[in-house]
């Protein structure tokens, strides 16, 4: 299989397990890091910035960003087909059986597995985010344990977190366009 037709058959698996949003899909791209030359994890960190901060649903603007890191426009639009393809073929399917089918105590039961797996993808997800925004491995390995936090990102997370949980009613675009400018002027 040709590389072009993987990079698609990769985005589409992700697509397909995408179960509770976008950030489920972030395994999937590490993944694809490691195992091919299409972006690197440290490309992954910044297509999550670039995701989080502009417009639309999180898993699209991935793909769009992903593709196009991969193959150019080309690429963008044939990932994020692979992408959501999944979604829509699944959606159509459960639409026309799920009334029927809602009360059945197979399918409560079958939910009820997948709020936890959802919640540990996106656990998951939060980890891969946070070793690449919050530490540097490269200097654990290098032996080089005071440089292994990132204090300046440490400290805007903290005060992000804070101040995002406390002023709950503020939009999280607040607090994206907060720690971009942190990171224009700080960091």
């Amino acid at each position: 299989m040709n590389d072009f037709l993987m990079m698609c058959w990769e985005f589409f698996k992700a697509g397909l397990f995408a179960i509770g949003g976008g950030v489920v899909t972030l395994p999937f791209f590490n993944t694809m890091a490691e195992k091919y030359d299409w972006f690197t994890t440290r490309d992954v960190a910044d297509m999550i910035a670039i995701s989080e901060a502009t417009p639309g649903p999180f898993g699209i603007n991935m793909a769009t960003f992903a593709g196009y890191k991969a193959y150019g426009i080309i690429g963008s639009v044939a990932g994020v087909f692979s992408l959501v393809l999944p979604s829509f073929v699944i959606i159509i399917i459960v639409s026309k059986f799920l009334d029927r089918f809602s009360e059945n105590k197979y399918v409560k039961y079958a939910f009820f597995g997948l709020r936890p797996a959802v919640c540990g993808l996106v656990l998951n997800a939060w980890i891969s985010i946070a070793r690449v925004a919050l530490v540097h491995p490269e200097n654990l390995a290098a032996g080089k344990l005071p440089e292994f936090f990132n204090i300046p990102a440490i400290v805007l997370f903290a005060i992000i977190f804070f101040c995002s949980y406390k002023f709950k009613k503020l939009p999280p675009a607040i607090w994206i366009g907060v720690g971009a400018i942190c990171g224009l002027l700080f960091l």
